[in-house]
Parts: structure tokens; C-alpha cells; sequence
């Protein structure tokens, strides 16, 4: 898709919203971990 120019300087949400689910899953895993081991 990048080399069809689905994805441009202005329109990039797909990969930028992937991209905030991820950051935000690896944060949600780093709590878990955080109140399961050192709690």
C-alpha cells in the first residue's frame, strides 16, 4: 500500500492508529506486569 501512495505525509491515520493501539497495548502490559511481580 505504501507504493501505491495510500499512504502520504497528510494521510497516514491507518498506520498511525495502529501504531497508538500498540504503544498503548505495551503500556497496558508493563502495568500487568508491574502490579502481578513487584506487587
Amino acid at each position: 500500500r505504501l507504493q501505491k501512495g495510500h499512504f502520504t505525509a497528510d494521510r497516514h491515520f491507518g498506520f498511525e492508529g495502529a501504531a497508538w493501539y500498540w504503544h498503548f497495548v505495551d503500556v497496558v502490559w508493563l502495568g500487568l506486569y508491574i502490579l502481578v511481580y513487584w506487587m
